[in-house]
């Protein structure tokens, strides 16, 4: 993939030292070498972060309180997705390399299961109306349906050509999906695991990343051939608004308490909008780190969480921010 510059965008400003923005404030050392990391997923009440390390495949877990590393859970070919879902006391991660979901003990790291998918699994999100993991099979143009309890395969919902990332609304009770290839957000009715509506995402190449204000009403997609974010409004399903950021973004991270919006690239930059109402404005856009296209946010603290290589004397960590 590309690195190595910012998107321009007329509205974004660049954060230094001592100004207002993004700051470094702790690093978080990692195990196992500087290969490529993927998803991660927070449990807050917990202080726990579980980070998807796909070279080394395995989930690293993380004490973010003590900035300690709890364990690392091993077995995982090609990991990308992480989830953890609290209420369930349970840590899924897609086994890329075996197409297969797979279910991990949270209080344990212990592995308690695994599903077969469609091909390539890639991201994840929790259904908890139906207790079911949606799991996104990315050049499979499907998403599988597990029963999050037991791991018994529920259905496959086919979306054609090239899938992007999942997410739950809470308030319509559906799922959204990114379908790459056709440039559209596709709508599915889990009571019937049919997709109900494709919504045209114009202005936008390659939608792979997802996620959402439910409240608000709104969907935030990042289309990462074009550098482009878009924010679509779910009342009436029409792209609102488009902006630039950093190139090739990656993992959408949303901070419902400030209506804060990290948006991480492969290049490294990472851009953070500030939302007032139903708007979008750029409150900072840098570079970060080489590798920066992961990020989690725990809304108790404010804080942002990224893996990154080779920043802690040549080994990779955890890279702790604050906006201030």
């Amino acid at each position: 993939m590309q690195a190595g510059r910012p998107a321009a965008s007329p509205s974004a400003s660049t954060s230094s030292v001592g100004s207002p923005g993004l700051h470094v404030v702790a690093r978080i050392r990692l195990p196992d070498g500087n290969s490529r990391f993927d998803y991660a997923s927070l449990d807050p009440a917990r202080g726990l972060l579980f980070v998807a390390h796909l070279g080394a495949g395995e989930v690293v877990e993380i004490n973010i309180r003590t900035g300690r590393v709890v364990r690392t859970i091993p077995g995982l070919a090609q990991v990308h997705g992480v989830l953890v879902v609290p209420a369930l006391h349970r840590v899924y991660a897609t086994a890329t390399g075996a197409n297969k979901v797979v279910r991990i003990d949270e209080e344990t790291g212990r592995i308690l299961g695994q599903t077969a998918t469609g091909a390539y699994p890639d991201g994840l999100a929790y259904d908890p109306a139906n207790r079911t993991i949606w799991t996104t099979n990315e050049s499979g143009g499907s998403e599988t349906i597990i029963n999050a309890a037991t791991g018994r395969p529920l259905g496959t919902v086919h979306l054609g050509g090239v899938a992007g990332n999942v997410a739950y609304d809470p308030v319509s009770g559906h799922m959204l999906v990114d379908a790459q290839s056709s440039n559209q957000l596709a709508v599915i009715d889990p009571a019937t695991r049919a997709v109900i509506r494709r919504v045209p995402l114009p202005g936008c190449s390659d939608d792979h990343s997802l996620t959402l204000d439910s409240p608000a009403r709104l969907a935030f997609v990042a289309c990462d051939v074009n550098d482009a974010l878009l924010t679509v409004d779910m009342a009436t399903w029409r792209v609102m608004r488009t902006a630039n950021v950093g190139v090739e973004p990656d993992v959408l991270a949303f901070d419902p308490n400030v209506g804060r919006l990290y948006v991480a690239s492969e290049s490294g930059y990472v851009t953070v909008f500030q939302l007032r109402g139903h708007r979008l404005r750029v409150i900072y856009s840098n570079y970060l780190a080489n590798d920066a296209h992961v990020v989690a946010v725990d809304p108790a603290t404010g804080r942002s969480y990224f893996p990154v290589l080779g920043t802690s004397g040549g080994h990779p960590a955890v890279l702790v921010c604050e906006f201030k």
